[in-house]
């Protein structure tokens, strides 16, 4: 057709528009229409399966918002999986730590259990002497040369964290004493360390031998020290 200077009649602008996802429209769309269209172009655009995720969105901004709302949810996931992650870090970080610190403190434990028995042969001997010759020049001499020996020994066990328990007088303590025998005593609370029969000794929290001990029967029950701390 031609208007009317015999020039053809130029009918672009009522010519259905093609948008790059294929979704065709058309200058004459109502409104619904067109955002139909758009809805439809969306969801093409965002990777949305209708079969898969239930009906099509026929409002472009419901589509973006449900992709929103599925990237937050990604998000919320991967904070998640970091947190957990930089938890389990520190849980074995001071894992590590603890490791480290116990490889430290309890390498020697070995070592130390060797040097009790001779610190308790050096015990021995001073223990043998008779009372009657311990004040001879030559004996006297050798009794302080031995008693200092044993004291510069147990000296550098505490040093390296190895402490003599000797608790004679105190509570019998299972876990760091071990009962050899009773004692009849009625004047004394009942499982009271009596007589120490051989000094124990802890490294660090960990008992390295336990004291060998006589305790008390027949006596009044022992007080627990949580009553003891209230009277």
């Amino acid at each position: 057709m031609s208007d009317e200077n015999g020039h053809p009649e130029n009918n672009t602008d009522k010519q259905p528009h093609e948008t790059p996802q294929g979704t065709r429209l058309d200058a004459d769309m109502s409104e619904d229409e067109l955002l139909a269209a758009l809805g439809e172009q969306a969801n093409e655009a965002l990777g949305l399966d209708n079969e898969q995720e239930g009906e099509g969105f026929a409002n472009p901004l419901e589509a973006l918002a449900a992709e929103n709302a599925r990237q937050e949810e990604e998000i919320a996931s991967l904070k998640d999986q970091i947190l957990r992650g930089a938890a389990e870090m520190e849980n074995l970080r001071r894992r590590t730590q603890k490791d480290v610190a116990d490889a430290r403190t309890f390498s020697i434990s070995s070592f130390a259990r060797d040097m009790l028995g001779v610190s308790d042969n050096l015990r021995r001997a001073l223990d043998h002497v008779d009372e009657a010759h311990k004040e001879q020049p030559g004996i006297k001499t050798l009794i302080e040369g031995v008693e200092m020996t044993e004291r510069e020994l147990l000296n550098n066990l505490e040093k390296n964290g190895v402490k003599k328990l000797d608790p004679k007088g105190e509570k019998f303590d299972a876990n760091f004493h071990q009962a050899m025998f009773e004692v009849e005593n009625t004047e004394v609370p009942n499982k009271t360390v009596m007589e120490v029969v051989q000094v124990g000794f802890i490294i660090g929290e960990r008992v390295l031998r336990p004291a060998m001990v006589g305790v008390s029967k027949g006596g009044p029950k022992a007080v627990p020290v949580n009553e003891e701390g209230q009277s």
